[in-house]
């Protein structure tokens, strides 16, 4: 016993450094922008901003800074070394919810850490430098303080605490009350069904029970106060902002990025046919929720992949797999040892050189994706601030323009509402029927969007409008008004 619970720590310390180096990304979310510049704002400020100070199409409307504490961090370690400390914390935030998942994993520790590799690849295209992780770590901690919880229920004492702490980070916190009454579901159906007596479970439902209602009552232990109760529910309910973000579509299966996610749904339908030992209800109830949710948007299969994988490790471990591959398997223990000691040290090493490399290509990566050189232009000049800039820039501009221009729209889709999401996909990318009523209605006098949109190619042929700047990557646009007739030529000769 003691062999193998250090042979499972010593492959949870090569995992460790694996992971490292598979979750590191570039700081080049699209959303990240807008965080940054909330939390340069509310510690400049000393105060969570209730209404938007960043847009001029919201300016002064209600807006719920959900994830306001993170984007406090995100701030704090940008100012402390850049955008390698997000890289760097983002990517321990991510393996340390992986390895949760590890632990949770039964049976021989290769098995269990090749089903979280699996899991890990599957995820891969959630991984960024967002506040989205702390979900995926806090629902890994949740899940793993329930299953422990069966033989030390004192540890579902920490659930409502960490939930106050998930509540304040990132709007995923709904899923933690979710997790809690799904497996307070399938703890009564496994009554019903007579696999767990009811002496048995009554106390241990008692006590999940009470841990929900618990997070429930915490809801408004924050800034945004009992806002935060439907705010969840209006998110799931926005068709436009679903239909407009990716992460909110489903899963394209033609795409060989969810080529891993179908994997493990193949082999989770393998598990369940195969397993000698029938999934329990409290299992079986939250990983349906999940699936059916991974399945309607790409953003819930890392919370679906906690789920599947422990399921598949279990069907593993009560196979007829050998617990080691003969061809592996190390002759004597002291070479079983060295090997797992230079792998240690080379996933290390390795860890921190793709660190090194992620962050080495952070400029050119944001070049590539962020206009960054049309916006020194904006920057530099004095083009009227009401900004619309393609939307997926439109907090790259905040954070780098802002206060000197407001965008019309940005990632913030639950702050401007399905009516201006659409508004937005009416001119960029769509350029459907009214696109010019948009344009004169919000008197929008400068664009940024990309040389190939359909909106460019239109204003080019539009007298209304001049091209002070554009390179191959943006292009901006000015309304010829008098009162900037005289800048457009200086600004025009810098733009070339």
């Amino acid at each position: 016993m003691r062999l193998v619970a250090d042979t499972r720590a010593l492959f949870a310390a090569i995992l460790f450094f694996g992971l490292l180096a598979m979750t590191a990304r570039t700081a080049t979310d699209p959303d990240l922008w807008w965080h940054l510049r909330t939390g340069q704002w509310i510690v400049e400020t000393g105060h969570v901003p209730h209404t938007d100070p960043f847009s001029f199409t919201r300016r002064g409307s209600p807006w719920v800074s959900h994830e306001w504490l993170s984007e406090i961090v995100f701030y704090a370690l940008w100012r402390l070394a850049g955008p390698t400390a997000l890289i760097v914390f983002s990517s321990l935030i991510t393996t340390a919810g992986f390895l949760l998942l590890y632990w949770r994993c039964s049976g021989q520790p290769h098995w269990a850490a090749a089903a979280t590799v699996l899991g890990a690849w599957a995820c891969a295209p959630c991984w960024g430098t967002r506040p989205q992780m702390f979900t995926f770590l806090f629902a890994s901690l949740f899940l793993w303080l329930l299953e422990r919880a069966e033989q030390r229920p004192r540890l579902l004492l920490w659930i409502p605490p960490l939930f106050l702490l998930w509540l304040n980070l990132h709007g995923g916190f709904a899923l933690g009350p979710a997790l809690l009454l799904l497996y307070a579901g399938g703890l009564f159906l496994e009554t019903l069904a007579g696999t767990f007596p009811w002496p048995e479970a009554r106390l241990l439902l008692a006590r999940v029970l009470l841990a929900a209602l618990a997070c429930l009552a915490l809801i408004p232990f924050n800034p945004s106060g009992a806002r935060l109760y439907h705010y969840p529910f209006e998110t799931v309910r926005a068709s436009e902002a679903r239909s407009l973000i990716v992460e909110w579509l489903s899963p394209d299966f033609h795409r060989s990025m969810y080529t891993p996610f179908l994997l493990v749904l193949l082999l989770l339908m393998a598990a369940l046919a195969w397993s000698r030992l029938p999934v329990r209800g409290r299992v079986l109830l939250p990983l349906m929720f999940m699936l059916l949710s991974a399945l309607d948007a790409v953003r819930h299969i890392p919370i679906f992949i906690l789920l599947a994988l422990p399921v598949m490790a279990q069907a593993l471990a009560h196979s007829s797999l050998p617990t080691w591959p003969a061809a592996l398997r190390p002759p004597r223990q002291r070479f079983r040892t060295l090997s797992y000691s230079a792998a240690l040290v080379f996933l290390a090493v390795f860890a921190l050189g793709r660190w090194t490399i992620v962050a080495n290509s952070q400029n050119p990566r944001e070049a590539d994706l962020f206009p960054r050189h049309a916006v020194a232009f904006l920057r530099a000049g004095h083009l009227p601030d009401r900004l619309f800039a393609f939307y997926d820039w439109g907090g790259y501009a905040i954070w780098n323009l802002y206060p000197q221009y407001r965008p019309f729209a940005d990632g913030r889709a639950d702050l401007y509402g399905d009516d201006l999401l659409k508004q937005a996909a009416q001119t960029v990318p769509n350029l459907r029927p009214g696109w010019q009523a948009i344009l004169d209605d919000w008197n929008v006098e400068t664009l940024l969007i990309p040389p190939a949109a359909a909106l460019a190619q239109a204003l080019l042929l539009d007298q209304r409008w001049s091209t002070p700047y554009r390179d191959s990557q943006a292009i901006v646009f000015v309304r010829n008004h008098a009162n900037h007739q005289t800048l457009l030529p200086a600004l025009s000769s810098k733009g070339q």
